[in-house]
């Protein structure tokens, strides 16, 4: 009979370990890069500009590469980190809530600035006729994105709760695109109001981009639910770690940390969970924007 000769269990053994060797290798690889984006709510300059610094610092804590790459729209970003196109995304509290539902609850929120507790929008106008939001009745406004939650889901909330129906009860609705876009509309005379998340309107006063004497603000929302920063639940548990130990170590009272912050604007960043998000859920389905 003849025999059969079989690999020696040493040579398998080897092959083996240079199979699960390169895999390895190749997982490595996959995991040098932290891909990063956010929601278009500013020009893509601005957002670059401000996540330099913050890119800089997570690399150090996470001994990775970390890179930034603007999207071109708010759709974009949830599509993005929901295939695996983006690791991590500063999303509104409305498209985090289109991400976590698109993903069947794949997607959670690790920390939001303390600001994001009690964030608020503003409405804004040039029109001294406008002093409520029921004055916006047979007016031109505009929303910031569609799927912005500061400049479209809780101000159309807010204006329903007043009785103000955008899609019958205004003369003409826009939607900008952005936030200081909105901003530059009403000042330009484009629309008769619009509304904005307080953060960017309160940047662009400070910086002497807008005067508030020309535009200004006739109605400040309760506060809500907003910004955080979003990854896939099946991130490795050991860089999700990292990453939410790095944003809740920023201290304002380091120099360069303070840089950080300044330009999030936020004064401390804390941990937040997908239920404080139940809240733009609702309204979103209120309103008939998530479906």
């Amino acid at each position: 009979m003849t025999r059969l000769s079989l690999p020696k269990f040493p040579a398998l053994a080897a092959a083996v370990l240079a199979t699960l060797t390169i895999g390895m290798t190749g997982f490595a690889q996959a995991q040098q890069v932290l891909r990063v984006s956010a929601i278009p709510d500013e020009a893509p300059t601005e957002l670059q500009r401000k996540f330099k610094p913050l890119g800089n610092y997570l690399e150090q804590k996470l001994g990775m590469k970390v890179e930034f790459t603007p999207v071109t729209d708010y759709a974009a970003s949830v599509e993005g980190l929901i295939n695996n196109k983006l690791d991590m995304v500063w999303f509104g509290g409305f498209t985090f809530v289109q991400a976590n539902v698109r993903s069947g609850g794949k997607v959670v929120p690790l920390v939001q600035r303390e600001e994001d507790e009690k964030f608020k929008s503003v409405f804004i106008t040039t029109d001294k006729s406008i002093t409520k939001l029921s004055d916006l009745k047979g007016k031109n406004f505009s929303f910031g994105s569609e799927s912005s939650t500061s400049g479209h889901l809780m101000p159309r909330s807010f204006l329903l709760d007043a009785k103000v129906d955008p899609d019958t009860d205004m003369k003409r609705v826009a939607f900008s695109g952005a936030h200081d876009a909105t901003v530059a509309a009403v000042a330009g005379g484009k629309v008769d109001a619009g509304a904005l998340n307080i953060s960017v309107w309160e940047k662009l006063v400070a910086a002497g981009k807008v005067d508030p004497q020309q535009v200004r603000v006739f109605y400040t929302t309760p506060g809500y639910y907003d910004y955080n920063w979003s990854v896939r639940s099946d991130m490795n548990p050991v860089v999700r770690k990292k990453l939410t130990d790095a944003f809740l170590a920023l201290d304002a009272k380091n120099p360069q940390d303070k840089e950080i912050l300044d330009l999030q604007r936020a004064t401390r960043f804390i941990p937040t969970k997908p239920e404080n998000y139940k809240a733009i859920e609702a309204a979103a389905r209120n309103a008939g924007l998530l479906k």
